[in-house]
């Protein structure tokens, strides 16, 4: 007989195993329920955000925002230009230090998960649980990927499950280093840098290849927070996060103590950094810049396209280097201004404290702010930013002169406290030693353009001091009076129309009167002289205005617009009255560089380009510029249509070895020749003669042959000009002020223009042969007298070689068979006789 209380006790153990059983049951249920809940709702959730995922193909050929890249014609970079500076770099390209440097940072197991880190998502639930706040993230680097490239920055399920999707897709579709180097490209640095090359730049002005593990980690530190952990922005939060970076760094054993202890020490400095660009040629960026959007749009300077100017590195240095000297030479001369500012020196000023006072003063051009921080009789010790000490000698402070009014200067100062005090803020030019010499920001402006008279290339263009203080181009946009630079077209025009270089001209006073008002023009020489009887020649060489009047006079207004805009001058800009024998149209430096190019290739017409070729972001040739060429062989006629004639066959040309040696050259690629051979010879002979022994003497200093020029001084000396050229290159040189006023007495061309073509010219033609033009058929060399200009006789003792056009000879001379026959009739009109004309 059982006992009724074991029988309760069987059934009440019974009945706890049976609740436990079947609360597990339930348990298991339940989660199977939500799980497969879970899945439904996640694949539901698939389907329905599964169209607004970009696909396979389109995360493939995904374009990120790349600037607009240009570079010379030798592929040297001359700058990045677009909203978001960014330098795509590949795996490869990544140092190991910066790659290990950001898994520390950011994603320590990335190589191990498969997207997303499920041991990141816990940690980080139960940190933000306990914290009370959502600080603590798990994004992993593919997810941040997924996020930055595709999806919005939304905190908002829908995105985070979009950002799921795409992580999961992405981990099929690309290897694990493609992704991380597409983190590495895409993230934002802070200061409008994105990736970390652009980066490396903007924070340590150095390629990624050259960081330190302290400036890799730093980098690391930034993408958390980049507008607040950059270095610019706050450093005392990014050398925080260096810190934490680099402990990461060493637990997971990718740097060893003595790296971590070499990191920390590292200082943390708060500087932004240009571009590193090979080639310094701001102006031609923007040039560039602006036909690249005027071709394919606004969108096209972030779209990664690449164009190849024609620019050659060395000439542009030169010439960047040639016009800030000679700006700067001319400042001199025309006084001290005084310092920039003065600031309170402090007690104790080591470097840190000085280049705090400095901090708003920013470099230009090739001129450092310093402080001037003591006193010598004859020296001055000044603190450069961000360079340390140095010492400007008595040879860099003795032209201080002061400025004491329009035109006038003090005496010169007799010590170093006549020209400074201590806490002066000044400019100075560095010898990148111990020295510096005192200079001042230049009130007056210049540009130099140079390019190959061969096919128009521009190989150098500088267009102002300095680009970034104001983006005027004068090169290109500066329209000017050229002045006497003109009168070279002029006397080619008179040489075809009846003149010769014999032909004797009065220099004497002349009078013109206005019909319309009462008052009389009376032109002058810039001399205040006068020559009498001259001839052409002559009158080139020492710009005689009054022969040049004169001389437009006799051809006629008509003859000679229609002659100059062979050349490419607008006739529009062209006054119809005899000032235009003075150069008083409005060209731009580019313009007349162009029209001397003819002059220096033998009479052929060419077009400037500085575009050689532009890519797209695949490499593919979007544009590539097709020149017209001067084609010697070709033996064009001067139609001076700017068309070479319908039956000009194509022809075989030795063009440059970068161009690709021999090829056929089309018909419509041949240069017109606007100028015939003989009158382009002799022109450029008479503008060797400039050189040799005229206003633009001051190149002698080349101590070449083979150079020829013009100066050009306008009224009131409000424009200095040289224009000089060999059969290799031409180069033109303006100085003026952006708001016209005089340059000052006895600043013409030959002063201050030619100096920096000689400078410039100097460098360009350094190793370069002299390259004589041999005389073409059509000239001829005759005795003449030196003051008539008619054939000399043979007793003359003063007799004289000159250059005659076969067709143009001076009367008692004329061209038969090849051979010039004494005595015989002139068979044009002759200007040219035993007295001075007009």
């Amino acid at each position: 007989m059982h006992s009724p209380w074991n029988a309760g006790k069987t059934r009440e153990s019974f009945s706890v195993k049976w609740n436990w059983f079947r609360i597990g049951v339930v348990a298991a249920t339940c989660v199977t329920a939500v799980t497969l809940l879970a899945a439904l709702g996640l694949a539901g959730s698939f389907v329905f955000l599964a169209p607004s995922l970009p696909s396979s193909t389109d995360m493939r050929n995904v374009e990120l925002a790349v600037p607009l890249r240009v570079y010379t014609r030798g592929g040297q970079l001359v700058a990045q230009i677009g909203e978001q500076r960014r330098i795509p770099v590949t795996y490869e390209q990544i140092p190991e230090v910066v790659r290990n440097a950001f898994l520390a940072a950011e994603d320590d197991r990335f190589f191990s998960h498969h997207g997303i880190d499920y041991a990141g998502v816990l940690r980080a639930a139960a940190v933000n649980f306990f914290t009370g706040n959502r600080a603590q993230g798990a994004s992993t680097i593919t997810m941040q990927v997924a996020r930055n490239m595709f999806l919005t920055q939304k905190r908002e399920w829908r995105r985070k499950l979009q950002e799921v999707f795409l992580t999961w897709r992405m981990e099929r579709e690309f290897t694990k280093e493609q992704i991380l180097a597409l983190y590495l490209n895409v993230i934002f640095f802070g200061q409008r840098s994105y990736g970390v090359a652009a980066a490396a730049e903007t924070y340590f002005g150095k390629p990624l290849d050259a960081l330190t593990i302290g400036e890799a980690a730093l980098l690391a530190g930034i993408p958390k927070a980049p507008t607040d952990t950059n270095p610019i922005a706050n450093p005392r939060r990014a050398h925080e996060r260096r810190g934490y970076v680099l402990r990461r760094m060493r637990e997971l054993g990718f740097i060893d103590e003595a790296g971590l202890a070499a990191a920390n020490a590292e200082p943390v400095t708060g500087k932004m950094n240009a571009p590193l660009n090979d080639v310094d040629a701001p102006y031609v960026a923007e040039m560039a810049r602006l036909e690249l959007v005027r071709r394919f749009g606004e969108a096209a300077q972030n779209a990664g396209y690449r164009v190849f100017t024609t620019l050659d590195p060395r000439l542009q240095m030169a010439a960047n280097r040639a016009l800030r000297l000679g700006l700067l030479e001319y400042d001199r001369r025309r006084g001290w201004r005084g310092a920039m500012a003065q600031v309170a020196l402090p007690a104790q000023a080591d470097a840190a404290a000085l280049d705090a006072l400095l901090a708003k003063f920013e470099p230009i051009g090739n001129l450092d702010p310093a402080v001037v921080v003591a006193l010598e009789a004859r020296s001055a010790r000044v603190h450069l930013k961000g360079g340390g000490n140095v010492t400007i000698p008595w040879d860099g402070l003795a032209w201080a002169r002061r400025v004491t009014g329009e035109d006038a200067r003090g005496p010169a100062p007799k010590s170093a406290a006549d020209v400074l005090a201590p806490g002066d803020v000044v400019f100075v030019v560095s010898d990148g030693r111990s020295t510096a010499q005192l200079v001042q920001l230049p009130e007056a402006q210049g540009a130099l353009v140079a390019l190959d008279p061969d096919d128009g290339a521009i190989a150098a263009l500088i267009g102002g001091f300095d680009y970034y203080t104001y983006k005027y181009n004068r090169a290109t946009q500066a329209s000017r009076q050229p002045g006497s630079g003109f009168k070279p077209f002029l006397y080619s025009a008179a040489l075809d129309n009846g003149f010769t270089p014999a032909t004797v001209i009065l220099d004497a006073p002349i009078v013109m009167d206005d019909p319309d008002s009462e008052t009389s023009w009376r032109p002058e020489n810039s001399s205040g002289e006068f020559g009498g009887p001259t001839r052409l020649r002559e009158a080139l060489v020492r710009s005689r205005n009054l022969v040049s009047i004169r001389i437009l006079r006799d051809i006629g207004i008509p003859t000679l617009v229609d002659y100059a805009a062979r050349f490419g001058f607008a006739r529009a800009s062209m006054p119809k009255d005899l000032t235009l024998a003075l150069g008083t149209l409005q060209a731009t430096p580019l313009e007349v560089a162009t029209g001397f190019a003819a002059f220096a290739n033998g009479g052929y017409k060419v077009e400037p380009y500085f575009i050689d070729r532009i890519e797209d972001a695949s490499g593919k040739v979007v544009y590539r510029a097709t020149p017209k060429e001067v084609c010697e062989p070709c033996g064009l006629p001067a139609t001076g249509s700017g068309e070479p004639g319908l039956d000009v066959p194509d022809a075989l040309q030795l063009s440059a070895a970068e161009r690709g040696g021999l090829a056929l050259l089309p018909k419509d690629r041949i240069a017109a020749r606007i100028v015939s051979a003989p009158n382009a010879y002799i022109m450029d002979d008479i503008m060797a003669d400039v050189i040799r022994r005229g206003t633009g003497r001051r190149a002698n200093a080349l101590g070449r042959s083979d150079i020829a020029g013009k100066t050009g001084t306008t009224n009131d000396a409000k424009d200095a000009w040289f224009n000089g050229f060999n059969r290799n290159l031409v180069a033109t040189v303006w100085v003026g002020y952006d708001q016209e006023r005089t340059l000052g007495a006895g600043e013409e061309g030959s002063r201050t223009a030619v100096p920096i073509w000689v400078h410039f010219m100097r460098e360009a033609l350094a190793a370069v042969p002299q390259r004589l033009r041999p005389r073409p058929e059509g000239v001829i060399e005759l005795p003449i007298s030196r003051e008539t200009g008619q054939l000399a006789t043979a007793d003359d003792p003063d007799a004289m070689e000159e250059l005659f056009m076969a067709d143009h000879l001076p009367g008692g001379a004329t061209s038969m068979g090849g051979e010039t026959v004494p005595g015989a009739a002139r068979p044009t009109p002759p200007p040219a006789s035993s007295e001075p004309i007009f």
